[in-house]
């Protein structure tokens, strides 16, 4: 499959990236789960943008 030019959202980047994160470290859990609701909040309500 060929990469089409799609914008990737910032979200989607963040979920995986905490997913593999809790796979490889599953005691850091509470961490992940803080920094994405962190980030997925500061994302949505326009104060960063990626």
């Amino acid at each position: 499959m060929v990469y089409q030019g799609q914008a990737v959202k910032a979200q989607t980047i963040i979920a995986l990236v905490a997913g593999v994160l809790i796979l490889v470290k599953p005691n850091i859990l509470n961490y992940v789960i803080g920094i994405y609701l962190i980030l997925v909040g500061l994302l949505e309500g326009g104060v960063i943008r990626f």
